[in-house]
């Protein structure tokens, strides 16, 4: 179903936006765990630690984040800043596919150091941000900071390296949730410093497919040099918000 007229592919992408970009969305995916807080902290945390373990089957991406923010007794910012040991002993019972125990641990840790000493999530990627006005420049200095503290070898599998060209499916996922805004509420625009024109697609296994499928993307690897091409386009179609086709893309039956 490759589109040869960029009109007619942009008028296809738009009416999927339009069908899946819209609150009844919100109960099928995982966005609706941070959407059950109110305080932006608790919106920021479950968000983050959400879109973590955001691969695989969504049942089960839902159902484990369900878990995780009952083990945090669904009150998420005052866990990480007041959890005490034996709290946090419990969260070795925790895993999601590769996402352990002890990995969950140290998110714990570095989230309570990051809201401690770097007033928060959005003062790290908006200061990682301002550094280059790039989304890439965001991810690597998050990665630096949420790496700062001590840590195995294992945990850092689960902060995507651009540097060595990951797409950043997951990290590009919660920037989306956390920074896009309009009419529609799906995503939560709760940050202000970083422009929705900047934001890259996180790109997965489906969306990569569905890019190739439509004539989005040539590259075969969904890697970072990927995540650059197919977002370069779509900002043909919409310099001010390329992402919101991550919905289309979501939406793009495989077998059409």
């Amino acid at each position: 179903m490759i589109f040869n007229d960029p009109h007619h592919l942009k008028d296809f992408l738009d009416e999927r936006v339009e069908q899946y970009n819209r609150p009844e969305f919100i109960e099928q995916d995982p966005i609706q765990i941070p959407h059950r807080f109110q305080q932006k902290e608790d919106i920021e945390i479950a968000s983050f630690l959400t879109s973590t373990i955001a691969w695989g089957n969504r049942k089960m991406i839902i159902q484990n984040a369900q878990r995780l923010m009952a083990f945090m007794e669904n009150d998420p910012y005052r866990y990480v800043m007041n959890a005490g040991e034996s709290d946090i002993k419990t969260l070795l019972k925790f895993s999601h596919r590769t996402f352990n125990g002890e990995d969950c641990q140290f998110f714990m840790a570095s989230l309570r150091h990051i809201y401690t000493h770097e007033n928060g999530l959005e003062a790290v990627f908006t200061n990682g941000y301002e550094r280059e006005n790039t989304i890439a420049g965001a991810l690597q200095y998050f990665r630096q900071r949420f790496l700062a503290i001590p840590h195995s070898n294992h945990v850092r599998k689960h902060i995507a390296d651009i540097q060595r060209y990951s797409g950043a499916k997951r990290l590009n996922l919660f920037l989306r949730w956390m920074i896009r805004n309009d009419a529609q509420g799906v995503d939560f625009g709760l940050w202000q410093r970083i422009p929705m024109s900047a934001l890259m697609l996180p790109l997965d296994i489906h969306s990569g497919k569905a890019a190739r499928m439509v004539g989005l993307l040539q590259r075969k690897q969904n890697d970072w040099r990927a995540v650059e091409e197919v977002t370069a386009r779509l900002r043909q179609f919409d310099s001010d918000d390329p992402v919101k086709y991550d919905f289309a893309l979501f939406g793009v039956d495989l077998f059409e």
